[in-house]
């Protein structure tokens, strides 16, 4: 299988559960996985911006990711965790211990915070790239998060330059940077959308999937719209892309990932809503609304059936 053929698909971006005294829940993570595979995802990934990674230990994310490797064995799951960091020597310990587990590929964030050029974020991968040559690497460009945005044409001088960096989840609302970054790699690179509203029409564009921060609820309406968009089932794909709008708001009603720790703790898949500062669990405002949106579109939401 090549490895187009491996991450194609509906790749879960998980939480990070936690128990109520702020540990990492590893029995809930477990149980997320089995969840996820049992409800039509493809591929799991975690350390994305939904799993909380800068409020955890390298440590602490390393057995998470070995947690996963371990659970997802034999289920033809791929996985593909975030190994990236505010800093490098962080960044390089964790996507060792990733490809340590026998991983997929990685998925490695700008450096956020620093506020890096387009030739020091260039810097930054080639240095990853180089210290990995045998294991696939996916850029991660969040703006909103990093406050530094990857240009196309940066994107695309690595993608010509190693051959182990293979793509780039683009979590941005501007869709003409998809395009560009399409236009000046060649449709060989494989793409992803983090923006949920936007996974469906990248796949019009050359997208290999989606990493839909949405499969924590909805896994099951994320990859029914997935294979109902490769299908050329536009009408069905459609009526789930607007399906799960109310789902989509419900996520973002307070800061992600604490309105969707709050409902799956509510439906029984975790043990605990807990986040961890400076994240505030969800409020009683915020639950009310929660509630309303997850009732507008409860045939949407996934049965919790693990």
């Amino acid at each position: 299988m090549s490895l187009r053929e491996k991450l194609s698909g509906t790749i879960a971006p998980l939480f990070t559960p936690f128990t109520d005294s702020g540990d990492v829940d590893h029995e809930s993570l477990r149980r997320m996985v089995r969840w996820q595979h049992a409800n039509g995802s493809t591929g799991i990934s975690i350390g994305g911006s939904t799993g909380e990674p800068s409020s955890q230990t390298i440590a602490e994310r390393a057995e998470a990711i070995r947690t996963i490797s371990e659970e997802i064995q034999g289920t033809g799951l791929s996985f593909v965790p975030g190994t990236g960091s505010a800093k490098l020597n962080e960044t390089l310990e964790l996507t060792a211990a990733a490809q340590e587990v026998g991983v997929d590929a990685a998925l490695i964030i700008t450096p956020y915070y620093a506020r890096p050029t387009q030739e020091a974020l260039y810097q930054w991968y080639a240095t990853v790239a180089r210290e990995f040559p045998d294991l696939p690497l996916i850029a991660y460009n969040v703006p909103s998060r990093t406050a530094v945005e990857m240009a196309p044409e940066t994107f695309a001088r690595l993608y010509r330059d190693f051959d182990n960096i293979v793509g780039i989840k683009e979590t941005t609302k501007d869709f003409e940077h998809f395009s560009r970054t399409m236009y000046a790699c060649g449709s060989d690179v494989l793409m992803w959308s983090g923006i949920e509203l936007l996974c469906l029409p990248l796949l019009s564009l050359g997208g290999v999937g989606f990493i839909s921060a949405l499969s924590n609820i909805a896994p099951k309406a994320v990859a029914e719209t997935y294979n109902a968009g490769v299908a050329n089932d536009w009408d069905r794909a459609r009526d789930l892309h607007y399906g799960v709008h109310p789902l989509v708001d419900l996520l973002f009603v307070e800061t992600n990932p604490a309105p969707a720790k709050w409902l799956m703790a509510q439906r029984g898949l975790i043990s605990s809503a807990h986040v961890r500062s400076p994240l505030i669990e969800l409020t009683e405002a915020g639950q009310e609304k929660v509630l309303a949106l997850a009732e507008s579109a409860s045939a949407y939401l996934t049965d919790v059936n693990i």
